[in-house]
């Protein structure tokens, strides 16, 4: 059998915390919960995790601050905020940091499951797609998708990326010159075409432009109401 997935969470409502802990571990999970944020990252960089659910409001620290400090010790670790705030500036905040998903509080229980669930089954394919193309040029750029590593040899410099936007980078190569649909996209990586998933596929294309943009031949046009078109012009 399978080892049970490992979920760290942060959730100052001790209430709350308490009924979803019971919960998730009535649903095959290990949970850590942590009840004071300052508490977080000491206890994150003692445990070994699958995936983690940070309440965003917190006293002392917010869950936004945690999920840097997250980020920076293991960039690939999925992240679920769990949040009353609707803010479309916090929204976006949470995806910049690299959330995989921004959940609304009060929710269903078991929406949380499936998007855990979803969220790790898309993660794990990830290791076992060695047989397609991992190589794309994109004008005078190499993209490594499985690497997540995009390299300019004529200035010899490279950037690694993050794991969203290789996925998104990819689909666009694969789609060169033709349209991406949007929900294609949002389906693909995020699992959903929701209002928030929408907004944050666009933070990331619009990280990608500037990656690509000392290359002038390149664009990422937005084709309204349909996706996204990657284009590379001979100079």
């Amino acid at each position: 059998m399978p080892s049970r997935i490992q979920i760290f969470m942060v959730e100052d409502d001790t209430n709350f915390g308490a009924v979803l802990k019971l919960y998730l571990e009535m649903h095959d999970f290990d949970i850590t919960w942590i009840d004071d944020g300052n508490k977080a990252i000491a206890s994150f960089k003692n445990g070994c995790y699958d995936i983690c659910i940070l309440d965003v409001m917190l006293p002392h620290i917010d869950g936004f601050s945690i999920a840097r400090e997250i980020k920076q010790r293991n960039s690939e670790i999925p992240i679920i905020f769990l949040t009353a705030k609707t803010l479309k500036e916090d929204v976006l905040e949470g995806f910049r940091i690299g959330a995989d998903d921004y959940i609304k509080k009060p929710f269903d229980s078991e929406v949380l499951i499936y998007k855990i669930k979803a969220i790790l089954k898309r993660n794990s394919k990830k290791t076992s797609q060695s047989d397609e193309i991992n190589i794309f040029s994109v004008g005078k750029f190499s993209f490594d998708y499985h690497h997540r590593v995009l390299s300019d040899p004529i200035r010899q410099t490279s950037v690694k990326i993050s794991p969203k936007e290789a996925e998104l980078l990819r689909l666009l190569c694969q789609y060169e010159n033709n349209i991406l649909p949007r929900e294609h996209a949002l389906r693909n990586i995020w699992g959903d075409d929701n209002y928030f998933t929408t907004r944050s596929m666009d933070v990331f294309i619009t990280k990608l432009r500037k990656y690509l943009k000392d290359d002038p031949s390149i664009e990422i046009l937005t084709v309204h109401g349909m996706g996204f078109k990657l284009t590379t012009s001979v100079p």
